[in-house]
């Protein structure tokens, strides 16, 4: 669990490179049908500068870099409501969510209409996350156009209005040791799930019922929700990268794909292995297999601080690319092979992403047109593929194997942890595992 002060350090962190009001509101409850609710899950931006995980609820940080002491950290948040509570469970109200969560000030989320336009008077500029939610764009014209109507008296209006989510991203993208300790619990716990989810798989079992083993492992061991929609694909279906219907029945002789992690105090985990159904790989499945996992490894080698984003790609790449050359997927040298890009034929997509609050984390890519070097703190995920579908120019025996092996990495200062070693990855910690089914 993040504490207290240390969202409190990043609302100062952030005020002291602003100069202005920023809002930022939580994410809205979304209507699942009639009048029942998706699970509500707050928004990342929100959460990171708050620890808050209420609905309805705006930070709104006042900030003078010069004056330290002008600064105001607020949130508006719901009231308390005894009667609502009894429904939908505990609420802070203002006053206890202010001294719980470190704000200078806490009001009524009712009292926002009134107070924004003063908060706004005379202030260069607004910080928002602009485009996100049509409705906030309209409801900060209307306060900015509430202050302009005051220009007979004096009072300015904000001049600027800047995206908020260029500091934030930045922030963001540096974990620091306490957000670790978080993502390494996320990702024991995912491990968790993927080393069940071997021991219960067998021929004829419905996808979804290794799903829900997956579930259920979240849960017990105290995670709040999946990351993402968990993928489970037997057989062709794991050459759909994004398989969600998780409803066909396991066949001996496929493998399944899984890919699935856990959410754990807002950061998520992202793991993906692939298994054969019935415990053991047949020999063209373990030719494949054995390909993506040397390029997982050349390219996991290749996350070291200073190297470039696209480094870890690049390596798995040259491994790839041999491999399809050698197992007759694609002809001619490595160079051609890549300049060519006849390997999308079999792996379309990058090696990885940013990884935190979000599964598909915030942060840029590139600086100034150029990929960013990686620095400690930073976290990503490290997954290469190959994916064969049926071709009359693909050997048969090759036809609906999908393969990706998916692990969580953070930087470091001489190289890098992968959070994710515990879940069963070469063919022999498979094999052996699965040979423990029974038992």
């Amino acid at each position: 669990m993040i504490p207290v002060k240390t969202f409190a350090a990043r609302r100062r962190s952030i005020a002291s490179r602003m100069q202005g009001v920023a809002i930022l509101p939580t994410a809205r409850e979304q209507v699942r049908n009639r009048d029942a609710h998706f699970p509500y899950r707050f928004d990342s931006y929100f959460y990171y500068l708050t620890g808050f995980r209420e609905p309805e609820a705006v930070l709104v940080i006042v900030a003078d870099p010069g004056n330290e002491d002008k600064t105001r950290h607020i949130l508006f948040c719901r009231d308390k409501d005894p009667e609502r509570e009894i429904w939908e469970g505990f609420r802070y109200g203002p006053e206890a969510a202010g001294e719980a969560f470190g704000f200078d000030e806490a009001y009524s989320i009712i009292k926002l209409e009134e107070m924004m336009p003063r908060l706004l008077a005379d202030q260069p500029a607004v910080y928002c996350a602009l485009g996100q939610d049509a409705s906030w764009d309209t409801r900060l014209t209307g306060w900015v156009n509430r202050v302009r109507e005051q220009a007979r008296s004096g009072v300015t209006a904000p001049a600027q209005i800047r995206d908020i989510r260029l500091l934030l991203d930045e922030m963001r993208l540096f974990k620091g040791a306490e957000e670790l300790e978080v993502m390494r619990g996320a990702a024991e716990i995912s491990c968790g799930a993927h080393r069940r989810a071997m021991l219960k798989t067998g021929p004829g079992m419905g996808e979804y019922e290794i799903e829900a083993e997956l579930l259920y492992e979240f849960r017990r061991r105290g995670a709040q929700s999946p990351a993402y929609t968990s993928i489970v694909a037997g057989g062709a279906n794991a050459c759909v990268l994004h398989y969600v219907e998780n409803n066909a029945r396991l066949k001996d002789g496929e493998l399944l794909l899984i890919d699935a992690g856990c959410e754990l105090d807002g950061y998520a985990s992202d793991i993906t292995r692939t298994f054969p159904v019935n415990g053991t790989f047949s020999a063209p499945q373990r030719d494949l297999y054995e390909v993506v996992l040397a390029a997982q490894e050349a390219a996991i080698a290749a996350v070291r601080p200073d190297n470039h984003w696209n480094v870890p790609h690049e390596a798995a790449l040259q491994i790839l690319a041999q491999g399809f050359i050698d197992l007759g997927l694609c002809q001619g040298s490595v160079d051609g092979v890549i300049q060519s890009e006849d390997y999308k034929r079999f792996y379309m997509h990058r090696t990885g992403h940013w990884l935190g609050l979000d599964v598909h984390d915030a942060g840029e890519y590139k600086q100034n047109g150029t990929w960013r070097a990686l620095q400690p703190g930073m976290t990503l995920t490290v997954e290469p593929g190959c994916y064969v579908r049926p071709s009359e120019n693909v050997p048969a025996y090759f036809w609906n194997i999908g393969v990706r092996i998916e692990d969580d990495v953070a930087v470091t200062g001489i190289g890098c942890e992968v959070l994710t070693s515990a879940a069963p990855k070469s063919v022999a910690q498979i094999e052996e595992l699965m040979r423990n089914r029974e038992a």
